[in-house]
């Protein structure tokens, strides 16, 4: 834990969880107003938070923000957060279970006054909570700012953050725990499983899970790595020999993916998310609308038609996506003409320096996907905000929708082209090499090398400034300097484009590398880099996030599925072009594309079977599970019967 502090203009000590930073020039009514509404209680309509005004520090220079503010709470108040908000916790028995502060004493670990009970991940999750639930009165604006609207039910955070007046929300770093995750994630370098249990008590468990899969997706590629050397190095110039992998590829694919789900439903039952309850969702701090009643909530808040929505979604979003899927095509065309131009050079004097331009149009067309990828994601973005989308599981759907449409035909329009319509083996293995490794040095010196750059630069600056102050060493930094670093540093976005590069690369193994069988060593040994990069940046460059709890990786899990699917079609249209196949039916083509689609839809209803017998959830936690739901009944029953009893004795 981050140790207790003195505020500078109150004694109150209490051991700083999450910083609020508001513009330097709210006006100072507004300010006493939200440091009030946050230290009322509950029947005030405040949530009982401890909250004091971070001091600008010895020496402190005027261009400082001074409205950054340190947030706390008292340990009855965070354990009665967690109660709230429905953190499982291990139960006596090994199970886990909700927790409540009636039954706090049987949960394992729970001690004293259980000040160690809860990690400073989920004790800062609760903060956050609490903050988002601080909802307006009978306030009609912000004081001070009459441009921040309010109305009964608004909630205050969301308020001040889409106006602007609340600049950043964040939780601080542990420094202590930070070091000991540092050294054993990525500082010792390691042939060993990531510490995945301390990557969830410290980032939570969304976060552990893309980790999780990072890893899962990683060892689940040595089998393909392993196969493909001997293969690529022993049939390099046999473009045809591709069959057995193709199969190989089929269920590889498929069986990995049912395999995580286990795995993943392992995971979320020891951290306690499995049998969570999903939080009610609040509208995006975005959301615009005319003011209404809730039905459900029974409170007002905007209200925007769904139908009006639909009309932004189809007049405009869904051509705007067409429109840049033909620009992908029309540069894919161009590509292609290059590729035709560079081989007739090399046809009428191949040399040295023509064998070297025959790859210089893939590089080309690689890092103009990469740049186009780049603008459209920012289109994208736009236009999934213009739609106003009033949940942001409903914004993250349709972005994702959007930019997974995009960047796999992007992507992969031109690999299909030349593998169904030329039929050009050659081109496709060396096209596919070139995407794949070009993608990969571009992602390995924005993901890693850009941002080690910029966090020595950073450190740099701010030592600096510490120097100037005649403070201590970086591992002693005061307290203000290091919130002030903090609040400098760069937001993490969340695993969006974690999971889409996944998602990419998974796609390049799972459809074409039959025929370039380096593919799979390929990715092992980016996602070897990508666990260190990643790692480091959570650890060193960007703002620590706030918790989020999960089950499972959400709507990527479909995404994946999806191209396995995919890849099942490709690879049995891959193996019917195969000169083996062919040889089987050397008179009738229609007989082979029959045989061909017959094999695939048997294939894919092989698949579907395999989902099935394969259960998500293992049996000795399904037992858990239906224990669990048997004691709750039971005591239900029993809570039903006393009362029962109390009532008729009441009678008599």
């Amino acid at each position: 834990m981050v140790p207790a502090v003195s505020a500078d203009c109150s004694s109150t000590s209490f051991t700083p969880l999450v910083v609020l930073e508001l513009a330097s020039d709210t006006k100072q009514e507004a300010i006493a107003w939200l440091l009030s509404r946050i230290r009322d209680p509950h029947q005030n309509g405040g949530i009982e938070l401890l909250v004091e005004q971070l001091g600008l520090g010895d020496g402190g220079s005027e261009k400082e923000n001074p409205n950054l503010f340190l947030v706390g709470a008292k340990w009855q108040r965070l354990l009665s957060g967690a109660e709230e908000v429905g953190l499982f916790k291990e139960f006596s028995d090994g199970s886990m279970r909700g927790f409540t502060c009636a039954n706090k004493h049987n949960f394992k670990h729970f001690e004293g006054d259980g000040d160690s009970f809860l990690s400073m991940a989920e004790c800062q999750y609760i903060i956050k909570h609490e903050l988002d639930t601080l909802r307006a009165k009978d306030e009609t604006h912000v004081p001070g700012h009459p441009q921040a609207k309010l109305y009964p039910g608004k909630s205050i955070i969301r308020r001040l953050l889409s106006k602007g007046v609340l600049i950043q929300v964040f939780p601080l770093h542990e420094k202590e725990e930070l070091k000991r995750l540092s050294y054993s994630w990525y500082q010792k370098i390691k042939l060993s499983f990531q510490p995945l249990d301390d990557i969830r008590r410290y980032y939570g468990e969304g976060q552990a899970l893309y980790f999780g899969f990072l890893e899962y997706f990683t060892f689940a590629l040595v089998p393909m790595a392993l196969i493909g050397v001997p293969y690529y190095l022993f049939d390099w110039e046999n473009y045809d020999k591709y069959v057995v992998f193709a199969v190989f590829n089929l269920v590889w694919c498929t069986v990995i993916l049912e395999l995580w789900k286990r795995f993943s439903t392992s995971l979320a039952y020891s951290w306690g998310t499995l049998s969570r309850k999903k939080a009610f969702e609040e509208p995006r701090p975005g959301f615009h609308g005319v003011l209404g009643f809730n039905p459900v909530t029974g409170r007002e808040e905007p209200l925007y038609s769904n139908t009006k929505r639909q009309l932004c979604v189809y007049l405009v979003s869904l051509p705007f996506v067409l429109l840049c899927l033909y620009l992908s095509l029309y540069v894919m065309m161009i590509y292609f003409l290059m590729e035709g131009w560079a081989l007739s050079v090399h046809d009428e004097e191949p040399t040295f320096w023509t064998r070297v331009l025959l790859f210089i149009p893939s590089i080309i067309y690689a890092v103009v996907i990469e740049i186009m990828n780049l603008v459209y994601r920012y289109a994208a973005e736009f236009l999934t905000e213009w739609e106003n989308h009033r949940l942001e599981s409903s914004y993250q759907n349709q972005l994702i929708l959007k930019v997974l449409v995009f960047n796999f035909f992007n992507c992969f329009a031109s690999l299909f082209y030349i593998a169904f319509a030329m039929q050009d083996m050659a081109l496709l293995r060396q096209s596919l090499a070139t995407l794949l490794i070009t993608s990969q040095i571009l992602n390995q010196i924005m993901e890693a090398f850009l941002p080690y750059w910029l966090q020595r630069r950073r450190n740099k600056k701010m030592m600096r400034k510490v120097q100037k102050r005649k403070a201590v060493a970086e591992a002693e930094l005061p307290l203000a300097e290091q919130v002030r670093l903090e609040a400098d540093m760069s937001t993490y976005l969340g695993t969006f484009d974690d999971y889409l590069e996944l998602f990419l690369l998974f796609g390049y193994v799972s459809l074409f590398s039959c025929v370039y069988p380096l593919a799979a060593v390929l990715v092992v040994l980016n996602n070897i880099t990508e666990v260190y990069s990643d790692a480091f940046k959570m650890c060193r460059v960007f703002k620590r996030p706030f918790s989020e709890p999960a089950a499972n990786i959400g709507v990527w899990q479909l995404a994946f599925e999806a191209m396995s699917v995919i890849a099942v079609v490709t690879n049995c249209s891959l193996i019917g072009m195969s000169p083996q196949v062919k040889a089987y039916f050397p008179e009738s083509e229609t007989q082979l594309i029959l045989w061909t689609v017959a094999i695939e839809h048997g294939l894919l209803a092989f698949k579907f079977i395999l989902s099935f017998i394969i259960p998500d959830v293992p049996k000795h936690i399904q037992i858990k599970l239906s224990r669990l739901e048997f004691e709750s009944l039971e005591a239900l029953k029993k809570k039903k019967m006393l009362e029962a009893s109390e009532l008729t004795k009441g009678i008599q």
